[in-house]
């Protein structure tokens, strides 16, 4: 029944290319495709309505206030000042219906809107996450390969230093380059970060191309004649980026969390930059009297984080061969797929 199934789904899925295959796949995990619309929506949320410097560019966004104004506290109606202006309450059930108003997610103790600073400290937060998943996902990609490939004494001294490196608990790594770096900026603070932050990718995917280079396609490989970088680029690579993209959407997310943990105990961002994890760090006081100075950031990293998980989840299925199969009979179950159909 599993031959059959196979050949099923080899003849749906043939004359396609495999970007089509890749995609095709992708769109069927729902869950992933709804996070990657939020993260998208985020994204754009948050870098076209802040203020945004990147060296001599500069984009003032779409939100009229900045990290450092500090307009007039605004009274509410239980006579305390600084309260959010949103509501999302309807009319006819005694709420004032869908306004945003001046200061949607409120104030802080001087007049600073938060709403400003909650977009300031999200844009620091996902240029950490994505530097340290590049950096830390190239390093752990290269070093993994290199040493489940050649195997032998280079493994061997590679595995000894990543041995070395994981004993050392990340966020001690992370404490001490963000006391000596985190001053410097969010930017200084990522690659930093990124460059200690590879050592669990490696052995996964060390373990990966250990695993692959004994399999037969990689014998014919070599039988043709074909030189270690293109097997490892063009036939072994390919087979393992499934393990590869889900490792560092792991890394992704942890990396926020690594970065609001050390924000958050004085280590990471520093003031007058903002981060997530250091609004949360400077309003934690609040929690009991203002509690939506700690419910914003603390959402924003939970959506971040999960959107992430998701996205590498799908990416994952749509890059596995063995997802092919359980595909089709989907299709099949609701009425045929529109290649066989056709």
């Amino acid at each position: 029944m599993d031959a059959a199934e196979n050949a099923i789904a080899n003849r749906e899925v043939a004359g396609l290319t495999q970007r089509e295959i890749v995609l095709k796949r992708f769109l069927h995990h729902r869950a992933a495709v709804i996070s990657m619309v939020v993260l998208g929506f985020v994204i754009i949320g948050v870098f076209s309505g802040g203020a945004f410097s990147f060296g001599p560019i500069h984009y003032p966004g779409w939100w009229k206030y900045g990290i450092n104004d500090t307009p007039p506290l605004t009274q509410c109606g239980n006579g305390s000042l600084g309260c959010p202006t949103m509501s999302l309450w309807p009319k006819f059930l005694g709420g004032h219906g869908i306004t945003i108003g001046e200061h949607p997610f409120g104030q802080d103790d001087i007049g600073h809107d938060y709403f400003a600073l909650v977009l300031r400290g999200a844009q620091r937060s996902l240029m950490v996450t994505f530097i340290i998943g590049f950096i830390a996902g190239t390093i752990g990609t290269v070093i993994g390969s290199i040493a489940g490939f050649f195997g032998g004494r280079i493994d061997n001294a590679l595995m000894r230093f990543v041995d070395f490196l994981i004993t050392i608990p990340s966020i001690i790594i992370g404490s001490v380059i963000g006391f000596h770096f985190g001053n410097l900026g969010a930017l200084f603070l990522a690659l930093y970060l990124g460059l200690f932050s590879w050592t669990g990718l490696s052995r996964l995917v060390r373990g990966e191309f250990l695993k692959l280079r004994e399999l037969e396609f990689v014998d014919a490989a070599r039988v043709a004649g074909a030189s270690n970088r293109r097997i490892i680029f063009k036939h072994i690579l390919p087979n393992a980026v499934g393990v590869i993209i889900v490792s560092i959407t792991l890394l992704m997310s942890g990396a926020i969390l690594l970065e609001t943990a050390l924000s958050y105990l004085g280590f990471g961002v520093t003031p007058p930059d903002v981060s997530l994890g250091l609004l949360i760090s400077q309003y934690q006081d609040s929690f009991t009297t203002r509690p939506y100075l700690f419910w914003w950031p603390g959402l924003l990293i939970i959506i971040i984080a999960l959107s992430i998980n998701f996205i590498g989840d799908g990416l994952r299925d749509a890059f596995d061969p063995r997802q092919r199969r359980r595909i089709s009979l989907k299709e099949r179950r609701r009425g045929g797929s529109p290649k066989a159909d056709a």
